[in-house]
């Protein structure tokens, strides 16, 4: 590994690690603690107890009603699914969004360990580029933060379907996952192409979605004949900026775009937020831990 990475990766984990420890610690484990319920021990029954908790078993034996006990799991399972398209180098302001992505994975990856969570990381493009496996431990951690600064991968196009479904069958039992992506992965009729493989993933997982987007996205500037290349497809095309039409016309594609998107994530109840190149992160990220049910 280079000193230069050595140095990016080192000044990563000092500020997403001082974060996680001094801001989202106590947040992400009200938002995402377990979910789940495992069978602790059985007592006798008590006035009010649930009778579906009945252990009919120790009931005979003891020839006395007996209970289940259940207790919440505290260990979660916790996957960053990143998106390494081609269009994470695009960046006008303060970072690139590769840079962002990697800052709130690392973040995250930190508030999970400091629950006692296991992390992994799925990397995606049109296709799945690689899979870490959910371990605990700060060299994993740093593993995993190595990768998003320097993973490389072998395609640019995007494909979130194919993430959502690898989760699906890759991670048998229940997990949280955070899709961290510029979610642009829309057809012609300007609506999200992952809807089905989404459908499937919410049921069995716990999902949450953080949109990175840069603030040039958003608009065209006016400033002529503008050559611009498509980082995923390398396709490029002359546009005339200076033409009011055609910056309405983007405009309202990329609003009508955005809408699509909530309006999925909303419909599976997918939490969400968005956040900017030039974006201090922080409150986006209380804000999402803080609107969990």
């Amino acid at each position: 590994m280079t000193n230069d990475l050595l140095k990016n990766v080192r000044k990563i984990e000092i500020r997403t690690r001082g974060l996680s420890r001094q801001i989202f610690a106590g947040e992400y484990h009200s938002a995402y603690k377990g979910r789940g319920m495992a069978f602790s021990e059985v007592r006798e029954y008590q006035f009010g107890d649930d009778v579906r908790n009945m252990d009919w078993n120790v009931t005979a034996r003891m020839n006395a009603p007996y209970v289940k006990v259940f207790e919440e799991e505290r260990e979660l399972t916790v996957v960053l699914l990143i998106d390494v398209s081609g269009s994470r180098w695009f960046g006008t302001r303060e970072k690139l969004k590769k840079e962002l992505l990697a800052e709130v994975a690392a973040v995250l990856s930190f508030s999970a360990s400091l629950n006692n969570d296991k992390v992994g990381a799925l990397f995606f493009s049109d296709r799945v580029e690689k899979f870490i496996p959910p371990k605990k431990g700060r060299s994993h951690l740093l593993h995993i933060i190595r990768e998003m600064l320097e993973f490389e991968p072998e395609s640019k196009g995007t494909n979130i379907s194919e993430a959502l479904r690898f989760l699906t069958n890759a991670i048998k039992k229940r997990c949280t996952a955070f899709l961290l992506s510029d979610l642009m992965d829309v057809g012609p009729d300007e609506h999200p192409r992952f809807e089905e493989a989404l459908k499937i993933a919410v049921n069995k997982h716990d999902l949450a979605a953080i949109q990175i987007y840069d603030y040039r996205e958003t608009e065209l500037p006016n400033i002529g004949l503008v050559r611009m290349t498509d980082a995923e497809t390398a396709r490029e095309q002359w546009i005339d900026t200076s033409r009011r039409k055609v910056r309405e016309e983007y405009a309202r594609w990329y609003q009508t775009s955005q809408e699509s998107i909530k309006n999925l994530l909303t419909k599976y109840q997918v939490d969400f937020v968005k956040i900017a190149t030039d974006q201090d992160y922080v409150q986006p990220l209380i804000r999402l831990f803080k609107n969990r049910p």
